[in-house]
């Protein structure tokens, strides 16, 4: 990240920004003024020469000072470099910040300070020593958040003073960087959930290439394309040179739905029912994008990520990690919803939003829900009929210490359990101080307990 230009002040031969300038005289340096102005006036008066110059040494010392420092600032450049940009809660990342003077003077005492969040920590600031021309210094610092989300960084302030402390100047540069503080995963056993006929991740793949004859699906020749994969029948049926269609993998696709109701949930903080979701969520959408799925984050809001393009899930390759890193920027700053209900959950998960491709039943759901009432159990259940296999985390936010908004009735977890169980589903419920890799243990094996150790098969 390079320094940007200033904000609101002009380049060295600017003399509006030299007036401003004159603002930067300390207490001392307006004291050498006023002194200087006394001085002299009493000399005139007094008609005593040397008393004159010490007057004039005395008022322009810190006129001196002034444009020497306003000449400096701007060939003093800046810039920080974060390391890295995307961490999860409680790890820490680097930030260095870098000065250069590219000017032919060295420059006097300057102090860094770099402007970041309160909850990244103390404001950090540094003091430099007299840094010689064309020389270099570094700093750096650490940050850390145990609150997911967006953090600006900047911007860089630099403060120069003089020698004497006459003047003390500060240039802001006008750049940014932005910290990333991710949700906290753990990692998950490779289990096989319940449903998923069709294999784990690339296992279920299908080629084109393997088919027969009749069932090739030509296209154009393109320049570059392998002379052998020529399909001859084509090109004759065609008149022109026509090859075999690549081979296109098909992957399993996986989608996490997050419900981020507000009335579904009571309660903020790390330790919190909603904060356990979502953690649980970026854990699941790292694990099943390890073991090749395609993949999208979905929300009781019908919001899918990443976007339409191809249905709304990740593709292969380069793109699958461009994926999983937005779905984790996502994730990083998603709040609430005032949503009152899942019917638009319902709608992409039925292929209405870019559902689980034109067949369905070919996806695997994994939910996590917060407080259901009537309704919206019924409508939860009902997502099991498009998908091969789902499996929901059902919080209780009683059990976190939360209560249910006025007004909202909240069907019991057992029941939820239960109803959830008889659509098809494995549901397990989510309570404080269980490991979400042990659920996700349970989910694999079949048990339907209440997320204890205790559960039955």
């Amino acid at each position: 990240m390079g320094a940007g230009a200033p904000r609101g002040a002009g380049g060295p031969g600017d003399g509006g920004g030299l007036r401003a300038s004159l603002s930067g005289l300390t207490t001392r340096g307006r004291s050498f003024v006023a002194a200087g102005i006394a001085a002299a006036a009493c000399a005139y008066v007094l008609g005593q020469g040397a008393l004159l110059r010490v007057g004039l040494l005395l008022a322009l010392l810190p006129l001196i000072c002034v444009y020497a420092l306003h000449r400096t600032r701007y060939r003093v450049s800046g810039s920080r470099r974060l390391t890295p940009g995307r961490v999860p809660a409680g790890a820490e990342a680097r930030v260095q910040l870098r000065m250069d003077n590219v000017s032919r003077l060295p420059t006097g005492l300057l102090m860094l300070q770099d402007r970041v969040p309160y909850v990244l920590g103390p404001r950090p600031r540094f003091v430099l020593d007299r840094v010689e021309p064309g020389g270099r210094r570094e700093v750096s610092y650490r940050v850390r958040s145990d609150l997911r989300g967006r953090y600006p960084l900047g911007p860089l302030q630099l403060r120069l003073t003089d020698p004497f402390g006459l003047v003390e100047l500060t240039r802001s540069f006008s750049s940014y960087d932005t910290l990333t503080v991710i949700p906290r995963t753990e990692p998950l056993p490779p289990v096989r959930l319940t449903g998923e006929s069709n294999g784990y991740g690339d296992g279920s793949r299908r080629s084109l290439a393997l088919a027969g004859d009749d069932d090739v699906i030509p296209r154009g020749y393109r320049r570059g394309d392998d002379l052998r994969r020529v399909h001859w029948r084509s090109t004759a049926r065609y008149g022109e040179l026509m090859v075999r269609r690549e081979e296109q993998p098909q992957r399993s696709r996986a989608t996490v739905l997050l419900d981020t109701r507000r009335l579904a949930y009571d309660g903020a903080g790390p330790d919190s029912a909603f904060e356990w979701a979502v953690s649980a969520a970026a854990s699941s959408l790292v694990h099943v994008l390890e073991q090749g799925f395609s993949t999208r984050l979905l929300t009781d809001t019908g919001n899918s990520v990443p976007g339409e393009g191809g249905g709304g899930f990740s593709a292969g390759g380069q793109e699958s990690a461009e994926a999983a890193g937005l779905m984790m920027d996502t994730l990083a700053v998603v709040g609430h919803s005032d949503g009152a209900g899942l019917s638009r959950a319902y709608d992409a998960v039925r292929g209405g939003g870019g559902g689980f491709g034109e067949g369905g039943g070919d996806g695997l759901l994994i939910a996590f829900f917060g407080d259901l009432d009537d309704v919206q159990t019924e409508l939860a259940a009902k997502m099991r009929q498009r998908t091969s296999g789902a499996v929901a985390f059902v919080l209780d936010t009683g059990a976190w210490g939360g209560r249910p908004e006025p007004g909202h009735d909240v069907v019991p977890l057992e029941e939820r359990l239960r109803r959830l169980r008889d659509a098809g589903w494995t549901a397990l419920a989510a309570t404080p101080g269980v490991a979400f890799g042990e659920l996700w243990r349970q989910a694999g094996a079949g048990r339907v307990g209440t997320g204890t150790s205790g559960g039955r098969e």
